[in-house]
C-alpha cells in the first residue's frame, strides 16, 4: 500500500510568479478592496491550517509533489529558494517539510506548465478589451485539454516514483483532477475537502449573493485540519 496526502491548494499572489501581480490587480478591480482583502486573509488562514497540520506529524522520507514543479534535485532546491524570497506560503510549508526530512520530486512537464503560464500572461497583458476577450476565449477552449494532460503527467509521476510502503504529499490546485488517474493501490487522504475548496473559489465572484455559504466555507478553509 502507498499513501498520499492530498492538499487542494489556493494560490497566493506570491505563488503565481510573473502573473501574480496582474491577478491581484484584477481581483481588486473586480471584487473591490474589502472583499479582495478578506479573500487574501482567507488564503493565508488556509495556509496557516495546512502548516499547523504538517508541524504536528513526522514526514521523514515523504515524497513531495508540487503543482508546477518541473524538476527535482538541485534545480528544485533553487526554485524553492527563489519562491521563499517572494513570500510564497506554499513554498514556506514545503521548505519546512524538507527540513524535517521530506524530499521534493519532479512533478510536472515543463512544456505544459509553460503553455498554461503563457496563455494566462497573454490574457493579463492584453492591450485592449477585445484582445483580452480573444485570448480568454482561446484559453477557455484549450484549458480542459491542457489540464487533463497535466493531470495525467502528474499522476504518472506519482505512480512511477512513489514506491510500495512509501508516503507522499501532493500540493495541487483545487480544479485539477489528478486523483482519477492514480493507481488503485494509492490510498489518498484529502487534508481539505476538494469540493469545498473549489466551491469557495467558484462562489467568490458571487460573494454578496451567497454570503452565508461563502462565510461557512471560509470558516472551514481556515479551520484546523482534522487528524
Amino acid at each position: 500500500m502507498r499513501g498520499l496526502l492530498y492538499v487542494p491548494i489556493i494560490h497566493t499572489e506570491a505563488d503565481l510568479g510573473s502573473v501574480g501581480g496582474d491577478i491581484a490587480a484584477s481581483g481588486l478591480k473586480e471584487f473591490g478592496e474589502t472583499l479582495w482583502r478578506r479573500h487574501e486573509e482567507t488564503v493565508l488562514g488556509f495556509w496557516d491550517a495546512i502548516a499547523g497540520y504538517f508541524d504536528s506529524i513526522d514526514v521523514s522520507g515523504f515524497k513531495i509533489y508540487q503543482d508546477g514543479m518541473p524538476a527535482g534535485g538541485e534545480t528544485a532546491a533553487a526554485i524553492v529558494r527563489e519562491a521563499l524570497q517572494t513570500g510564497s506560503r506554499n513554498y514556506q510549508v514545503i521548505s519546512g517539510l524538507i527540513r524535517k526530512g521530506a524530499v521534493l520530486v519532479k512533478t510536472e512537464d515543463l512544456s505544459l506548465v509553460e503553455e498554461e503560464r503563457d496563455s494566462i500572461l497573454r490574457i493579463m497583458q492584453a492591450k485592449s478589451r477585445a484582445q483580452k476577450l480573444a485570448e480568454a476565449l482561446k484559453y477557455k477552449v484549450a484549458k480542459d485539454n491542457l489540464l487533463e494532460r497535466r493531470d495525467k503527467f502528474i499522476a504518472k509521476q506519482i505512480n512511477d516514483t512513489l514506491q510500495e510502503g512509501e508516503s507522499g504529499i501532493l500540493f495541487i490546485g483545487a480544479f485539477h483532477h489528478v486523483r482519477k488517474w492514480l493507481e488503485k493501490d494509492i490510498c489518498v487522504a484529502e487534508l481539505k475537502d476538494v469540493s469545498k475548496v473549489r466551491n469557495y473559489q467558484e462562489l467568490l465572484p458571487f460573494y454578496r449573493r451567497n454570503k452565508e455559504r461563502a462565510e461557512k466555507l471560509r470558516k472551514y478553509l481556515t479551520g484546523a485540519v482534522a487528524k
